[in-house]
């Protein structure tokens, strides 16, 4: 008997460890891949519009993730740094998405009308911010930190994911000296050369998600 349910536990752990093995991969193909397609979303905006990554075809766009009360936020809003990159790629002709995926209750959720307030107060000039309560469009994504980096080029593949630079602090100090990865991404793209980093660590808080439903 002891050996029956020895040998049972045995095959039961297999099985198991199958469906780990079987189901990372599903989890991780979930994710955004530089060179693959960017994941299609639909979103509500600030102003309550449905907005799609369809509407943009043809068009480069940037995805940047945040969370007002994030200090690694703060510190590249309140130095203005990412308002000045938003509106340097406005000028490129680049669509840029802020996406707000904080749920109910946490850290960096707002509504739209706070969202809109937000913006207007910085200065920022995003061509629409995304509410993403209920975090699907960052599972799509795997957006971990907030700021968290995208960038897909007009043919609708992802070129860019990651850090915003290559200073990984809060402080308004390490600003400067700073390599913008982002800038850097987006000239080779103009210029018709491959994204030489095209990965980096994105750093900065924890990016909410909300119990999948």
């Amino acid at each position: 008997m002891k050996a029956h349910l020895t040998r049972q536990t045995f095959i039961a752990g297999l099985a198991l460890a199958g469906f780990s093995l079987a189901a990372a991969p599903a989890l991780a193909q979930s994710a955004a891949r530089i060179g693959a397609p960017a994941p299609a979303f639909e979103a509500v905006d600030a102003d309550g519009k449905t907005r799609k990554l369809s509407e943009f075809a043809g068009k480069t766009v940037i995805l940047e993730w945040t969370n007002h009360d994030c200090p690694y936020v703060r510190k590249h809003y309140n130095s203005a740094t990412m308002q000045t990159l938003q509106k340097d790629m406005a000028r490129e002709g680049i669509v840029w998405l802020s996406v707000i995926s904080s749920p109910v209750g946490e850290q960096g959720h707002v509504d739209g009308a706070k969202a809109n307030e937000l913006t207007k107060s910085r200065n920022a000039a995003p061509a629409a911010i995304l509410l993403d309560p209920n975090s699907k469009v960052a599972r799509a994504y795997g957006a971990t930190t907030t700021p968290h980096m995208y960038i897909i080029d007009g043919k609708g593949t992802l070129a860019y994911m990651g850090a915003i630079d290559d200073k990984p602090a809060a402080s308004a100090a390490s600003i400067e000296g700073a390599k913008s990865y982002v800038r850097q991404a987006v000239a080779e793209l103009k210029a018709g050369k491959p994204v030489s980093e095209p990965s980096t660590k994105a750093y900065g808080c924890a990016v909410k998600y909300a119990p999948v439903s």
